[in-house]
Order: C-alpha cells, then sequence, then structure tokens
C-alpha cells in the first residue's frame, strides 16, 4: 500500500489525476485545492462544471479548515457527505453556485494516509462519463476514463464497490437535512 500512496501522491503533486478505491466507490481525484486538476475531472469525466464535486479529508480537523467552523454533526459509521453553506482554502471549480461544498471524512484506510501524506483533501467523484452508471467494480470502468487519468491505483481491483455515502446539508442557518 506504502507504494501505491507514494506514486499516487507523486501525481497529485504535480497536478494530475488518480483513478482510485475510496469508502464507497472507485472514484477519480485530484488536489482539491488544484483549480487546474479539477478542471482536467470535469474534462475526462464530460462532466459540466456548474455541478460541485466532493472532497474528502481525513478528519474532523481537516473538514472545519475547509468549512471554517466547527459543526457538531454525529456521523455513524456509514460513509456520509455534508453539503456545507461554505468553503474556503478549496479550488473555486470544486464548489457549487452558492459557495457551498461537499465533504466526506473518508473510512478508506488507503484514502485516510494518501490525504494526510499529501496534506490537503483530494476530490471524489465516481469513475464514469457523466450520465452514465457508476462501476461496480474496476473491471466496469470504461477505457475512456482509465487511458485519460494519470495514475490507476494498484489496489482492490476485484473488490465489488457500490456503497453509496447518506447526504446531509447543513443550510446558512445550521439546520440539517437529510437529503439522501
Amino acid at each position: 500500500m506504502e507504494l501505491e500512496i507514494n506514486q499516487a501522491m507523486k501525481v497529485l503533486k504535480e497536478g494530475g489525476v488518480i483513478l482510485y478505491p475510496s469508502d464507497t466507490i472507485w472514484g477519480i481525484g485530484c488536489d482539491a485545492t488544484n483549480y487546474n486538476a479539477v478542471s482536467k475531472i470535469f474534462e475526462i469525466k464530460k462532466r459540466t462544471s456548474n455541478k460541485a464535486l466532493i472532497s474528502l479529508v481525513a478528519d474532523k480537523k481537516e473538514q472545519e479548515m475547509i468549512t471554517g467552523k466547527k459543526f457538531n454533526i454525529k456521523i455513524d459509521t456509514h460513509p456520509t457527505t455534508v453539503i456545507y453553506p461554505k468553503a474556503i482554502n478549496l479550488a473555486k471549480n470544486l464548489l457549487a453556485k452558492n459557495g457551498s461544498v461537499a465533504i466526506r471524512i473518508v473510512k478508506d484506510d488507503f484514502c485516510i494516509k494518501l490525504i494526510k501524506k499529501l496534506g490537503r483533501p483530494i476530490v471524489s467523484t465516481s469513475a464514469n462519463l457523466s450520465g452514465k452508471v457508476n462501476p461496480k467494480k474496476f473491471s466496469d470502468i470504461c477505457d475512456e476514463i482509465k487511458n485519460n487519468v494519470d495514475y490507476i491505483v494498484n489496489l482492490r481491483k476485484d473488490e465489488l464497490m457500490n456503497n453509496s455515502s447518506q447526504i446531509l446539508l447543513i443550510d446558512k442557518h445550521g439546520s440539517i437535512k437529510k437529503i439522501r
């Protein structure tokens, strides 16, 4: 795993895009603070840039650095993505039109170690072309995606991955609403 973390980190630091397993599905990712890398993900997925992407963080401290404040949200063991009303220190093209941001404190060991070593959050978006079905395993990912990323993490390629996260929304007044 250490070799894969080092390889992926090198690509992320150079502004590249990786294809990697997460705690939910296979994802396409980059340094969430790099505007050009985020743009490349939109190109690879053929996704309109007005749709926000999720950022993965390693822990609550990183989440607080991005949102600029503490939120007291009880999250169970199920992967949970939280949409916060605003964000700081992320690429502007990663945010929704209203400035909100989707963040998940990741539970996957590889992702946690990669994010901590990189020292910044990473983007996580499903490894499919926009509008197409999410791949459930590595072999389901289309060649167009595989051929356009800069690095493919060589872990968990035979594992079935179909664990979508629940989604919570925090409005500007601090109210929490479950979306999914």
